[in-house]
């Protein structure tokens, strides 16, 4: 998709993000699980958006950075209540600027990761995220899991329509990429506003061999962050890295 940076879903999605998708995941489970395997240690979310995930992590008492490419959604957060106990960086995921063996824990929350539009780039933010962690640190990462028969091409959908607006989903798949781009089209009154996604997904094995890589070996995989056993029937995967050896 010609044109599209870092920062372009932040900035296409920061003032709908959270009236669209405040409920997308299980806010309380994930901050459960982040908080287990934080070991009240210091925090580093890779695309924060809006504060969704970070503001009930550093109200419960953690230390939270938050990571986005995207200034309007940085903004958003730290004018909510409780965002200021969030430190916000503006940056791409794919070149941390922070402090070597900082945190304790890293995690990208529903479909994050795959917001990083290429592999290499990709590659590039797990071995930063490496020399982020402490010793024996924590990556987590959640995906959704492609399914055993494959996405289907695309095509346009409604995701939602009331008496003076509609919002269509105009998506296309290319699967030998493994890419997916779209846009959500939304028409009113006023006129119409174009909101592009892209995403770069990876199977668990993808992950798996880029995160070995990077220096980090798989501790365990659930379907959910309340720690549910993968089936064939889950949809969604949180896949738990540990740094290996020494850094």
């Amino acid at each position: 998709m010609d044109g599209y940076g870092p920062q372009s879903y932040g900035d296409g999605f920061a003032d709908v993000y959270d009236d669209w998708y405040q409920d997308v995941s299980d806010v309380a489970a994930t901050v459960a699980g982040v908080r287990r395997l934080a070991s009240g240690g210091p925090i580093l979310e890779l695309g924060v958006g809006t504060g969704r995930l970070a503001i009930p992590l550093a109200e419960a008492g953690e230390s939270v950075v938050g990571i986005d490419a995207s200034a309007a959604m940085l903004q958003r957060l730290t004018a909510k209540p409780g965002g200021a106990k969030v430190m916000c960086v503006e940056a791409d995921m794919a070149d941390l600027p922070v402090a070597p063996h900082r945190f304790t824990l890293s995690f990208a929350a529903f479909n994050t990761f795959f917001n990083l539009t290429d592999s290499d780039a990709q590659q590039r933010c797990l071995e930063q995220v490496a020399a982020a962690l402490q010793p024996q640190g924590h990556l987590v990462i959640e995906g959704f899991l492609p399914p055993e028969e494959g996405l289907n091409d695309g095509g346009v959908s409604v995701r939602s329509i009331g008496i003076d607006h509609a919002v269509l989903t105009i998506s296309q798949h290319d699967a030998g990429r493994q890419q997916i781009q779209g846009q959500h089209v939304e028409l009113s009154a006023t006129g119409i506003r174009m909101r592009p996604w892209l995403l770069h997904y990876r199977t668990p094995d993808q992950l798996d061999a880029a995160a070995t890589d990077a220096g980090f070996v798989l501790e365990a995989r659930w379907a959910d962050w309340n720690a549910n056993h993968l089936t064939h029937n889950s949809d969604t995967h949180v896949s738990v890295y540990r740094l290996h050896g020494a850094r």
